[in-house]
This record gives C-alpha cells, sequence and structure tokens, in this order.
C-alpha cells in the first residue's frame, strides 16, 4: 500500500525562476531547495541540521549553480520535473538532458546526475554570499541586541565570512568555522541570565564549530576558483557534494576529515549507494501511511486529494530535515529560503527553539512511527537538562528543573525574551517579556510526550537515561515552587495561562498537565520508578486544585484558569483538558461539558499553531474538523511558495512547519484514537471519506485498516518491529 505514494509526487512543467519554487530534498541532516531558473540553471541551496554560526545562526552551507550546454530548458522545448517521493529524488527531464537530484539517505552527500541523448558540457560553481564580515538588523533570538541604550549590548550582530580552501585536485572545498569572538556571543547568553557559573560546565557550543562541503565531479575539472566545468561533451556527467561538520574543530581538522569522508563515501559504488538508499526510504514509507479520498463530487476529490498530498509532504520533509545532530526548527526547518541578498535569514531569527511550536511538528511522529525523527528533538531537552537545574537553583533557592518556553540548542534562554537587564540588576529573575514570564508548562507536556515515546517503542532504556531524569526534575519543580492554600492545595501563583492570560491563579495548563502526566508517570513499571519518587507523585497529584469551571453564554464550561486576566495572545488554554491533556474526550466523562467549551472558545483559527482541528478530533466533531483540515491544506495555505507543503509564514516563517503538523496529528486522530482506557476506531471520520491507513499505537502496536461507507474493513493488528 505504501507505493501509492507516488500518486502524491509533485510534478511541475516549467521552470520556477527563483528560490520561491523550489522542492525540498534531503537525508535527515543534509537538505537542499531544488529550483529551475528560466535560464535553464539548476540552483541547489544548501542546508545542514547542525550549521551553527558563532551567534547560533543556523546558517546554509552555501548554493551551487549547475549549467548544461546546451540548456536543459528552453522555450522550445517541453520540460517535466518531478519529486519522486517514494525514492526521495528530484528529475528533470527535458529533450535536451535528464538531471537527476537525491541525497544518501545513509551518507551526507548529494548527488546531480546527467543523462543525455547527445553529449552535454556541464559546469557546477559555488555562489557565496558570505564572503565578508556583515552586519545584520536584530532578530528576536539574536545572541546580542543591537541598539545601544540602558541595559543594553551595543555589540553588532555580525555575519562571518565563509572560507574558500586550496585544492590541488579539481574539486571546490569550503567551510565556516566559528573563530573566537570577542564579546562572546555565548557567554554573552549566559552572563546576562545569571548562568555565568555554569560555563565552565560544559563545552562551548558555538566556538571553533566548523562546517562546510566539497563539491567535485568525475571528468571536472576547476575552472576559476569557485567553479567546475566537464572536461568534455559526454552523455553522462555526475556531480557529488559532500557536506560536514565537525566540534570542535580547526579548519584543518575538519578538512582532514572531509576528506577521509569522502574517500569512504567514493569507495561505496554508486549503484550500491542507491540501493541502499532507496531501501531506506522503502522501509520509510513502509512504517505507516493515510490515503484519503472522497467521491461526492469533484471539487471534494480533489480537496482530499490535496489533503492525503500535505499529509505525505509534511512527513516527507520531516524524514528530510529531523535526523541529523539538531532536530527540526518549526520556523522554515532546513527549507527557509530567506531573502534574495540573505538565503540564512528567517523571522524570529535561528537560535531559538520555541517549545510550543515544535510540539505539534513532532506529536504526529509518533502514530506515523518515526521514531527516529522525534528522539533527536527529546535528546536535545535531555542534554539540557543539568543547565536547567542549575538555573533552578540560581534563580529560586530549590531544586528541580524549569524549562523555559524559548531556548537555545544548548538550554540557555533567548535573550530578548529574558531581557537585556542582566539577571545581577534585577529584583525578579524571571523572564522580562509578560508573554513568557511564568510560562513553564512546556516541561510538563515535554514529560507527557517521553512517556508517550516509551510506551510507543518499549524503549526502557530511553526511560531510565531519558524520561526518568526529566520527570524527578520537573515534577520537583512544580512541587517545590509553589504554595499551598489553607486547605493544603498547590497554589500556582503568580502565574499565566499559556501566553494568553498573562494574570492568572491556579491555570487550566498546570492542574490538568500535572494531573494527566503523574497518572501516565504511575502507570509505568514500579521497577523503573523510586519509591520515595512514586510516593511524592502520588502526595502532589492529591494536593492539585479542581479543574477550574464556570459559566459562558449560559453554558457550563472549562476556564483557562481559576481567575485570569490580561488577554494578549490568542490560545484556547482551557482546551488543554482536551489536548495535550486528554481529560475529556469522546468516550470519556463529561464530554458535551468540553464541547460547549470548544463551542465558546475565544480564538477560533485553522492556521498555523492553532489546535481547532486536533480538538475538533478528539471531540468527535467529524464535520467541523473535515472543513477545518480542508482550508488548512487549502491552495490558499501557502504563499507565494510553488511547493504545496511551503505553507505560509503565518504567525513564524515559511515554510509554516507548525501548521503542517498540526494537519497531520488531526487527521490521525480522526481515524484513530489509543489511550490507557480505549481503543475508537473513526471517532471524527466524515462518512463521505474513504481511507486506507497504517497507524502505530502505544503498548508497541501497528493498526492498519480500510475505511468504507464510514466503517472499517480489512483491520489487521500487528505488533510493531523492534526499532
Amino acid at each position: 500500500m505504501h507505493t501509492r505514494v507516488s500518486e502524491y509526487d509533485v510534478i511541475w512543467d516549467s521552470p520556477s525562476g527563483d528560490a520561491t519554487g523550489s522542492m525540498p530534498l534531503g537525508n535527515g541532516d543534509v537538505a537542499l531547495n531544488a529550483w529551475l531558473e528560466t535560464s535553464g540553471d539548476l540552483l541547489l541551496l544548501i542546508a545542514k541540521s547542525d550549521a551553527w554560526d558563532e551567534h547560533s545562526i543556523p546558517l546554509k552551507l552555501g548554493r551551487v549553480r549547475i549549467k548544461c550546454s546546451p540548456s536543459v530548458f528552453t522555450t522550445d522545448s517541453p520540460i517535466k520535473w518531478s519529486l519522486h517521493l517514494k525514492t526521495a529524488e528530484i528529475e528533470i527531464a527535458s529533450p535536451i538532458a535528464t538531471l537527476k537530484i537525491w541525497v544518501d539517505a545513509n551518507r551526507n552527500v548529494i548527488h546531480v546526475e546527467a543523462i543525455a541523448p547527445q553529449p552535454i558540457e556541464m559546469s557546477a560553481t559555488l555562489e557565496m554570499w558570505r564572503t565578508e564580515p556583515r552586519q545584520i538588523k536584530t532578530q528576536t533570538s539574536d545572541m546580542y541586541k543591537n541598539l545601544a541604550g540602558k541595559n543594553a549590548d551595543p555589540q553588532p550582530t555580525m555575519i562571518q565570512p565563509d572560507t574558500v580552501l586550496e585544492d590541488s585536485n579539481g574539486r571546490i572545498v569550503w567551510c565556516h568555522h566559528n573563530a573566537a569572538m570577542s564579546p562572546d556571543p555565548f557567554e554573552v547568553n549566559m552572563k546576562l541570565q545569571g548562568l555565568g557559573g555554569f560555563i565552565s560546565q560544559m563545552q562551548h557550543p558555538l566556538r571553533d564549530r566548523t562546517f562546510g562541503a566539497i563539491l567535485s565531479g568525475d571528468g571536472f575539472s576547476s575552472s576559476g576558483a569557485l567553479s567546475l566545468k566537464s572536461t568534455a561533451a559526454k552523455t553522462q556527467h555526475h556531480l557529488s557534494i559532500v557536506c560536514h561538520s565537525q566540534y570542535p574543530s580547526t579548519i584543518e581538522q575538519w578538512k582532514a576529515s572531509i576528506e577521509q569522508l569522502a574517500r569512504q563515501i567514493q569507495s561505496v559504488s554508486i549503484d550500491q549507494a542507491r540501493r541502499e538508499h532507496d531501501a531506506w526510504w522503502e522501509q520509510f514509507w513502509n512504517r505507516s501511511w493515510i490515503y484519503v479520498t472522497s467521491d461526492v463530487s469533484p471539487q471534494e476529490h480533489k480537496a482530499t486529494h490535496r489533503l492525503t498530498q500535505a499529509y505525505i509532504l509534511m512527513r516527507f520533509m520531516s524524514a528530510c530535515a529531523g535526523r541529523g545532530p539538531s532536530p527540526i526548527k518549526h520556523n522554515g526547518s532546513l527549507f527557509s529560503v530567506g531573502k534574495p541578498d540573505d538565503p540564512d535569514y528567517r523571522r524570529w531569527g535561528g537560535p531559538g527553539y520555541w517549545f510550543m511550536n515544535q510540539r505539534l511538528v513532532h506529536w504526529p511522529m509518533l502514530a506515523a512511527g518515526d521514531f527516529d525523527l522525534i528522539k533527536v528533538w527529546l535528546q536535545m531537552y535531555r542534554d539540557a537538562l543539568p543547565l536547567q537545574m542549575h538555573r533552578t537553583q540560581k534563580y529560586f533557592k530549590h531544586g528541580g528543573a524549569h524549562y523555559p518556553e524559548t531556548i537555545t540548542f544548548w538550554g540557555a534562554e533567548v535573550s530578548s525574551h529574558y531581557g537585556w537587564q542582566p539577571f545581577e540588576e534585577r529584583t525578579s529573575p524571571e523572564a522580562e517579556t509578560p508573554y513568557l514570564k511564568y510560562y513553564w508548562t512546556g516541561a510538563v507536556e515535554l514529560v507527557l510526550i517521553m512517556c508517550e515515546f516509551v510506551s510507543y517503542t518499549g524503549d526502557s532504556a530511553f526511560a531510565k537515561s531519558n524520561l526518568l531524569p526529566v520527570a524527578y526534575a520537573v515534577l520537583e519543580f512544580f512541587d517545590a515552587h509553589y504554595p499551598r492554600d489553607e486547605h493544603g492545595k498547590i497554589q500556582f501563583a503568580p502565574a499565566q495561562s499559556l501566553e494568553t492570560w498573562h494574570w492568572a491563579i491556579n491555570p487550566l495548563p498546570e492542574i490538568a498537565g500535572l494531573s494527566y502526566v503523574i497518572s501516565k508517570l504511575l502507570q509505568l513499571p514500579e521497577e523503573w520508578i523510586e519509591e520515595a519518587q512514586r510516593i511524592r507523585w502520588i502526595k502532589m497529584r492529591s494536593e492539585l486544585p479542581a479543574i477550574p469551571l464556570g459559566e459562558n453564554d449560559g453554558k457550563r464550561v472549562i476556564l483557562p484558569a481559576e481567575k485570569f486576566d490580561i488577554k494578549k495572545n490568542s490560545e484556547n488554554p482551557e482546551l488543554y483538558a482536551v489536548f495535550p491533556y486528554r481529560i475529556f474526550g469522546v468516550g470519556k466523562p463529561d464530554l458535551q461539558l468540553a464541547r460547549d467549551t470548544f463551542d465558546v472558545r475565544l480564538n477560533k483559527s485553522h492556521d498555523c499553531w492553532s489546535q481547532d482541528e486536533i480538538h475538533m478530533a478528539l471531540l468527535g466533531l467529524a464535520e467541523e474538523a473535515r472543513g477545518y483540515l480542508l482550508q488548512r491544506s487549502s491552495e490558499a495555505s501557502h504563499s507565494d511558495s510553488r511547493f504545496p507543503a511551503f505553507w505560509n509564514q503565518f504567525h513564524d516563517w515559511i515554510p509554516d512547519i507548525d501548521h503542517g503538523g498540526v494537519l497531520s496529528l488531526a487527521l490521525q486522530l480522526m481515524l484513530l484514537q489509543v489511550d490507557e482506557e480505549q481503543t475508537l476506531m473513526l471517532p471524527a471520520w466524515p462518512k463521505e471519506w474513504t481511507a486506507d491507513f497504517k497507524l502505530h499505537t502505544p503498548g508497541q502496536q501497528v493498526v492498519q485498516a480500510s475505511v468504507r461507507d464510514g466503517e472499517i474493513k480489512d483491520l489487521v493488528i500487528t505488533a510493531a518491529a523492534s526499532s
């Protein structure tokens, strides 16, 4: 059934002109945007997941221009260029030549192959824009504040140039090396937040990080400092771009290392590499699938085709960008193209990871069986745990760990959110921005996602090394940080309810989240959990306040907090009791209470990180979910980008990856909902839609079935293969 993925290939019949018309490709660590200019030139904008510069800005490795002579495209000849999803390959076919581009799934090398009926010439040129130090404008998560003033660091953010290395082997070799800087961006970030005492306990995450590539070709020789050209016209050409990062490393050490990597890659024949590449993608597509169709009308058929394609392309892009040393970023992933004069640019800056957005990218990976992808993201938070524990003790003089909502990949808070007044000069240690001042509940959901990962995979080693250390520390923070009221109940104050209500007492996300997560933790095998921790969690759960309830529009509803005021953002915190904390929903008590709460919600949207479709699915609102999902996947849901899954920036940046994450999770939940209490088939499925699906569930099982006339057909439940 996974072979049906080819029905959703992206196929175009004309060039794109510029980067807004690019196609994505990647192997999980190395990724690229490919586009064809009207001149017939092929452009590759190359990224790597851990290409962090001196300021923790994720840089592109570079851009390569490939020319064929005669040109692969002319206005007089037809052209067809396709993204073949089954084999993760871009093919550009014309009467002049056929070009094939693929990023080896098992090795960090990009292959460009040309096959022509008549001999052609070919050239490749490295195009650089980081050729000299260049100041960029302030972005939200920059390490420096560029504007001088009280409590501000007037140091500008300067992007440093790349280095082209001499090479006598007819290749182009280049890299970016993070040299020592003064002032040091990492140290500025840490000391600003009072975390300078921890610097000596960790390796500098940025300094001496070196990343770049080797561009070479069979039968190619140098044609200037940045170009290669085929030595003869031939009917077949092959270019390769080997990409590599090393940390810590000098430029000389990096060059020796990438040389060795290139030799290893060359020792494997292209045919063998291609077979192994195809095998990786074969097993990837075989993990899971969802195909939706409807024959109610031609318009509905087209809409469900596009919905299915959106789901598939979201999985594809995650696989292309989510297996490297650094996790997927919500604001563009590895496929942002920036601006014409700055391909590295992305809205909200580069250094920060926003938990509220990132979670929506990663939640669908569980049911899809893409455990290797979500594990990269979870590992980042586990690696940052020692710093979070240090921060908590420094700020609040008690144990545990609190994770800020927006962090760098090493765990420090985004500087502009923390604020530019140094820690030592403050009367309060929390972030200055009111959107995030007391917003720490992402850590509770982090524990939940780790619990779910263990439930889906049965990975006891992950439970002991990652889940439990994080769970112990996060729950200790919430237990120790808040006082008890006269009834012995925890009083969450001062607090806020997500980013929406900036003043709150006893917010719903804290209460529902801790109650739900503690119950999940207590279901783990007894031998995994220290008895003292188990006793503490049981006591803590008994001390949680009741879920806040009230009235709205004459209906009994869940409230965002017991008391709340100062509305600024557009989330619906009260519905966190439906997702991510599934206390209310189909087959659970008080379904009408939850539906009434959803009905009177203040913020309604089918864009970006809005969770409406997820809530609709969990509340059994099939028609509502159908309508919203079709709008989310419609042509209006992407910007000027030509690729159908490069969604508009909405609140974030292009492509808006969390927009696709919500779509994916909602579609999964419309088909199948499984928790410790029940398994629900088609809990929110439109009767006029047919489907074929294969999804993973908690308990290491895989459910495969078809949906016809609103009923499950050909149901097969099997044990998941061990990872």
